[in-house]
């Protein structure tokens, strides 16, 4: 009997099923890390879990959009074979089967190595690492199995069962994209914190200037309109929410502080603004004043509602412009 001739249309309809398989599954497994860093957080790690930094806005996204397109596509080469059962043999059809059957086979081998390393090693088996041991095992291990399965033919003797694998794939799916609005919240809140992120760099801003102000006359500017000046950085921001201008007061000589009004309390690591929520390059451009130290280093975490930031000009950090240029 002759092999069946593979056409275009077979070919493409495999290497996208196969395409949004894996990435799907990749982002499936990155998300639920993104999930158990945020519920069982690095006890080291200087600053909490992030979700904004994280990526699970785009993880959900790939799987809201990829696992319904290989379904989709899994179901037009179901309906080629049930018209041609010469399809299911196809050399494309059973190299993809074969390649998957690898593929998750060597994630479970990694993965045990892993985590026997770690054990011998004598490191912290920590709840969060055993978590995601368990998490690429399970999952390859199902991959396995299920592949294997088609491979020998154990879904067409049982369709109904291969239904009910079909059903729970999908039921997990939206339970773990669900949860991951229950982390990062809704379109509307991650506006909100996108505003947030944008008020904290214009902050950041607007006390760099204030420095350099300071650097250049030795005094501080008594109002914020007196940074329209040959010493700025461009035009002063001001909240780009309210289109107000934020609150800026001297509190001695060497001091001054710096107030917005706030839509949530800062989550994670906010001092970092170059890094965080919602980071878009264009509101990152903070000025550091000459001879000094990055805004960076300055404790930008904040709650709800209007807050203010004390801050302190040092000499030594940032000394007068004279002595920077003398030096």
């Amino acid at each position: 009997m002759d092999k069946p001739k593979i056409t275009a249309k077979d070919f493409f309809l495999w290497a996208g099923a196969m395409v949004t398989f894996y990435w799907s599954v990749i982002a499936f497994i990155l998300l639920t890390f993104d999930y158990i860093n945020y519920v069982f957080p690095n006890p080291l790690s200087y600053y909490p879990a992030d979700p904004y930094q994280s990526g699970i806005s785009y993880e959900m996204a790939s799987i809201i959009v990829l696992l319904p397109l290989y379904m989709f596509l899994m179901k037009l080469i179901r309906g080629d074979i049930s018209r041609d059962p010469s399809r299911k043999e196809i050399w494309v059809r059973r190299w993809a089967l074969i390649l998957t059957l690898f593929v998750a086979g060597i994630a479970m081998a990694v993965d045990l190595i892993m985590l026997l390393t770690t054990f011998l090693n004598g490191e912290a088996l920590t709840t969060a690492f055993l978590l995601k041991v368990l998490v690429i095992f399970l999952i390859a291990a199902g991959v396995f199995m299920h592949f294997i399965a088609d491979l020998k033919g154990y879904w067409d003797i049982y369709p109904l069962r291969k239904r009910y694998v079909g059903i729970g794939v999908a039921v997990l799916a939206v339970v773990t994209i669900v949860a991951g609005f229950f982390i990062v919240g809704t379109p509307a809140q991650a506006r909100l914190a996108r505003f947030d992120a944008q008020k904290v760099s214009d902050l950041q801003n607007i006390q760099s200037q204030v420095i350099t102000y300071w650097q250049a006359k030795q005094k501080l500017p008594t109002v914020i309109s007196d940074l329209d000046n040959s010493f700025s950085y461009g035009p002063v921001p001001t909240d780009s929410q309210s289109g107000e201008p934020y609150v800026y007061q001297v509190t001695g000589a060497l001091s001054f502080k710096l107030c917005a009004k706030f839509n949530a309390q800062s989550r994670g690591n906010q001092n970092f603004t170059s890094q965080g929520p919602y980071y878009d390059s264009r509101f990152t451009n903070v000025p550091v004043p000459a001879g000094g130290k990055s805004m960076m280093q300055d404790n930008w975490q904040h709650d709800m509602g209007q807050v203010c930031f004390d801050r302190t000009i040092d000499p030594s950090f940032y000394p007068p412009l004279n002595k920077v240029q003398s030096s």
